[in-house]
């Protein structure tokens, strides 16, 4: 056997996982075979057995399915994987059903295939580390726990209990696995494992599962039981709002748990395998395990960080500017033990700043989620000043100010001399190119842009714009920062608007021109949800505020005028722009923008009633899905420009950056993997269509399409 090593010594059948030239222990072919040879020989040795005991040779105990193998499925293959998930169920049903005591020893995480692996065990020992994890997250991926883990937690929590373990992919850590009953015992260190196993086996020379005993009883009850059938009568419609029914994975666990749960156990088994066959297939999960897993490992891995360059762990960081951004981001170094001045034009101001790390955690110390002690030493760790003394010896400092390049340059200058030796700084700007704003630096190879999105405490991603001169340890250093406060780091180079500004502009502008061309605006916003995104194009637009889309525009006008250029403004552009200077809607914080804001606590925000008498065109003429392509294809054409012109040059970045910057909804894998999982050739015919209907913004250039087939994925 390759993966499996077979030991019996004493009555004791030790199998012991252990993959070859990998990291950690997979559901590969080859696993799959020998899990069958390795089940023929207990079967065999079955009379000399008096336990068995499940273990992993890696630092973790098993991680689940081989997912590149995955990708390569194509849907023909569903028959066949409907066949190799039920011989895999069948060897574990063997081991679970032989009437031999079964101990799994869980030196560190299982997640996935390898929890389910883990659920073999009549008896779970744990070592008792916080950092270990468990649990079943194949929803993130588009799929489903088809190796019994459906089948198993339904028996295990209940309907109820298993929800959120399943159609949320909740993980949990030895100490919740024991309180939930999923794991019976912890224990100090791995080598405390064996001996656990050994003592409990010795104690139970018989073993069953809850679920196998003939007297077993559903925790709360099957789906005939009034309580549970009253709930299950409405979260179908419940899950549909949540998911659009753009996410199948969720509708197809619900469906697996609640059919499941109204027949024997062998029967629900083979249920739960047949929708995994259905769903693994699938351009959704494909897109998705794309995406999550191997394009988000990507970036923790750093592919996207210059090498050779030594870690940086930054000491002390200066904020200028307490407004929402500076504030947010302060709040994020200090959760994460980094010293932060805070400085702004006045004490006050920065005070203000500093309040709103107050603001975010007392809730959570009332309800007993964080100690006054914690609170107390995170808010230590922040320095509202209004002296730029006290910024001396910051390893990085950032600007968050106004979107004003003399501001900007004038903050930078009086900053940048408290730098510490080998210090950087950089500049928090959306939309100013980055080599435009160095020229205000003396060091310009010591200046990169580090764009955060609002409100920060929530928003993951953070985009590190390299300009013309920035140096390649600068690039890593801001790399290693935005991962050493907990968010996700995507590189690109510097341009106008970068990447997420630029992409997300074609977005809310191109739902404007909608409204420009005479359809509803409500039309308009449910293209937007009904597409994924997380809200409509004019409601994002309203709280990001028309008047900066303004201000961008006036300011790209002087630029180009600067450089003797015109700049030609998209029918969206000019919409807006007539929201702001002539009808003086500028956007939620102003008081309205394409909505109306009512003062009433509690009232829903409305349409402003003007856009129909201005805007609408009874006989304007609209198809949902025109409208839907329409918002997707110009962000994913606008991202594939991107890469053609260099300003992104992995398609990890692309993806990424578009589903935790804008939204870009998750079921398509990203900006781009909407394209590849589309299909090259249907993707670009579809643009044609609509570049010849709704405009240039939809063409692409040889160029293009160059460049997307070049960074096309191959599995």
């Amino acid at each position: 056997m390759k993966t499996i090593r077979y030991e019996l010594t004493s009555g004791i059948a030790t199998i012991t996982f252990d993959e070859p030239n990998s990291p950690v222990n997979t559901m590969c072919m080859d696993w799959q075979h020998d899990l069958t040879e390795v089940t023929a020989q207990v079967v065999k040795d079955k009379d000399q057995i008096q336990g068995i005991v499940l273990a992993s040779a890696k630092t973790t105990f098993f991680a689940g399915a081989d997912l590149k193998g995955t990708m390569r499925l194509q849907p023909a293959d569903a028959a066949a994987v409907f066949r190799e998930i039920e011989l895999v169920k069948k060897n574990f049903r063997t081991l679970e059903t032989l009437g031999k005591p079964v101990v799994s020893c869980l030196n560190g995480t299982a997640l996935g295939g390898g929890w389910e692996v883990a659920l073999i065990g009549h008896y779970r020992i744990a070592v008792d580390d916080p950092k270990i994890q468990f649990g079943m997250p194949e929803v993130t991926l588009g799929l489903l726990p088809g190796a019994s883990g459906v089948t198993k937690t339904v028996r295990l929590l209940g309907l109820m209990g298993a929800q959120p373990y399943l159609i949320e992919g909740k993980l949990f850590p030895p100490r919740e696995a024991l309180e939930l009953g999923l794991v019976h015992e912890l224990v100090p260190n791995a080598e405390a494992l064996r001996p656990a196993a050994l003592a409990w086996i010795a104690a139970h020379p018989q073993a069953a599962h809850p679920f196998d005993d003939k007297n077993y009883k559903m925790p709360g009850g099957t789906p005939s039981n009034p309580k549970v059938a009253g709930m299950l009568a409405v979260a179908p419609a419940v899950l549909k709002q949540k998911t659009r029914g753009l996410y199948p994975a969720p509708e197809s666990i619900l469906a697996a748990m609640v059919e499941g749960a109204q027949v024997d156990f062998d029967t629900a088994l083979r249920i739960e395998s047949r929708y995994l066959a259905r769903l693994i297939v699938s351009p959704v999960a494909k897109n998705m395990i794309n995406t999550f897993f191997f394009n988000m490992n990507a970036i923790k891995s750093g592919q996207s960080r210059p090498k050779d360059v030594p870690r940086f762990k930054p000491q002390k960081v200066g904020l200028l500017g307490a407004g929402m951004m500076g504030a947010g981001i302060a709040y994020s170094q200090a959760s994460r033990g980094i010293a932060t001045v805070l400085k702004d034009v006045s004490q006050d101001k920065a005070d203000n700043g500093k309040a709103y790390s107050v603001k975010l955690t007392q809730p959570r110390v009332e309800k007993g989620r964080m100690s006054p002690h914690d609170q107390a030493a995170l808010l230590a760790r922040i320095t509202p000043t209004e002296s730029a003394n006290d910024l001396q010896g910051c390893d990085l400092i950032i600007e968050a100010v106004f979107e004003n390049r003399e501001l900007k340059a004038k903050v930078t200058q009086e900053a940048e001399g408290k730098l510490a030796p080998g210090g950087f700084f950089a500049s928090n700007t959306s939309t100013l190119p980055i080599s435009g704003l160095a020229k205000a630096s003396r060091n310009p190879a010591k200046f990169v842009g580090i764009h955060f999105f609002s409100p920060v405490d929530k928003m993951k991603l953070v985009e590190i714009i390299r300009g013309k001169q920035t140096d390649d340890e600068t690039v890593a250093r801001a790399f290693d920062y935005v991962q050493a406060i907990g968010k996700i780091p995507i590189v690109v180079n510097d341009s106008r608007g970068f990447f997420t500004s630029r992409v997300f502009g074609t977005f809310v502008m191109e739902g404007a021109a909608m409204v420009g061309e005479g359809i509803p605006a409500a039309v308009v916003e449910q293209a937007g949800i009904q597409a994924g995104m997380p809200v409509g194009p004019l409601a994002v637009m309203d709280e990001t505020a028309l008047s900066l889309s303004v201000h961008v525009l006036d300011q790209t006008r002087a630029d180009l005028r600067a450089e003797g250029g015109t700049y030609i403004a998209s029918p969206g552009e000019l919409l807006v722009e007539r929201m702001v200077k002539e009808f003086d809607r500028n956007g939620r914080a102003a008081g309205g923008g394409f909505y109306d804001y009512p003062a009433e606590k509690g009232a829903k925000k409305t349409l402003w009633p003007k856009l129909k008498e201005l805007f609408e065109k009874p006989d304007a003429a609209w198809e949902m899905q025109d409208l839907k392509d329409r918002l997707l294809y110009r962000q994913s054409v606008e991202t594939a420009r991107c890469l053609s012109e260099g300003v992104l040059t992995t398609v990890h970045d692309a993806n990424i950056g578009s589903i935790f910057g804008i939204g870009f909804p998750a079921w398509t894998g990203g900006a781009m993997q909407f394209i590849y999982g589309t299909g090259i050739d249907a993707f670009f015919h579809r643009a044609e269509v609509l570049a010849s209907k709704y405009g240039q913004g939809f063409a692409l250039s040889p160029n293009v399409k160059d460049a997307v087939r070049k960074h096309e994925p191959k599995w």
